[in-house]
């Protein structure tokens, strides 16, 4: 049986199974891949800010790495959150993805960054990225941008998470066309709970009209307050509603991850043992699990 690597500690992470006094789940270590390409490729969506979208990205994607898969972020919010939290000086960039979804002579190559985790390159956004929408109105196949421009990649990562804009408008729907699989991180609190319905809607209708392969990997679980009856009534309602969609794993509140955003890293180097890691490692085990990242 394979052991789990220092910096992991599961034993202190908050479960859905252990909230709800459920039989308690393991996820092993994967086998290491012997070969790269035929990326998955996942949207991190919800239309509302301040849930954990950019923190999971970021966090997700250096589990992964951590694991020796091949992964690749998008920065696809104009306010470049990711990027900021990768330490990324958007002045200072020659490009961003806003070029190569405005100019279709532009290479993604040209646009690619390493970042401090072995193994996960990104591309960065801009401001400028607000006005992609309205540039793209008259394009043919403007759902299906994102999707041109990733192609050429998709052969060399593993994986690639796309951070989304907190808005279901068309930035949005070129992702989730581009995209295999959907994580959806939801912030524990009972008003988060009402654009859940709203953004399954607009699953449906790109499943319907541009990608019919669409699926929703998992609900996730974000800014848990063990300590209050209302996060665990949250979740229980969540649970309800999508039994079968929940991800085990949870996302505690912890001042680590601001502190994270502040250094420009991922928390798995920032503070490596510590329980905000683990969750992001244990949610890296999970994904692979669910056959969303082989």
């Amino acid at each position: 049986m394979k052991m789990v690597p220092k910096g992991h500690r599961d034993e202190e992470v908050v479960t859905t199974a252990s909230v709800l006094n459920r039989a308690s789940k393991t996820f092993p270590i994967p086998t290491p891949l012997t070969e790269h390409g035929g990326a998955q490729i996942i949207s991190v969506v919800n239309q509302k800010g301040g849930v954990g979208k950019t923190t999971t990205t970021i966090n997700l994607g250096a589990a992964l790495a951590e694991l020796g898969r091949r992964v690749l972020l998008i920065d696809f919010d104009p306010q470049h959150s990711l990027s900021v939290g990768l330490n990324i000086n958007t002045r200072n960039i020659e490009g961003s993805i806003y070029n190569l979804m405005m100019d279709e002579s532009t290479r993604i190559d040209d646009y690619l960054l390493k970042t401090s985790v072995p193994g996960m390159d990104m591309i960065p956004s801009h401001e400028d990225l607000a006005g992609a929408e309205g540039g793209l109105m008259n394009v043919i196949a403007r759902e299906k941008v994102l999707k041109r421009i990733l192609a050429p990649v998709t052969d060399y990562y593993d994986v690639i998470l796309i951070d989304c804009q907190p808005s279901l408008g068309l930035l949005t729907v070129n992702a989730l066309t581009a995209s295999h699989t959907v994580i959806v991180p939801l912030e524990c609190e009972y008003f988060a709970l009402r654009g859940v319905a709203l953004l399954v809607d607009i699953i449906k209708k790109v499943q319907a009209n541009t990608n019919p392969d669409l699926q929703l990997l998992g609900i996730l679980a974000t800014m848990f307050d063990k300590k209050t009856v209302h996060s665990r009534e949250v979740l229980d309602r969540i649970v309800e509603a999508f039994p079968d969609k929940i991800f085990d794993s949870i996302i505690a509140r912890t001042v680590r991850f601001p502190e994270t955003t502040v250094a420009g890293e991922p928390i798995t180097t920032y503070a490596s043992s510590s329980t905000g890691a683990a969750s992001y490692r244990r949610l890296a085990r999970e994904v692979i699990a669910l056959g969303g990242v082989k």
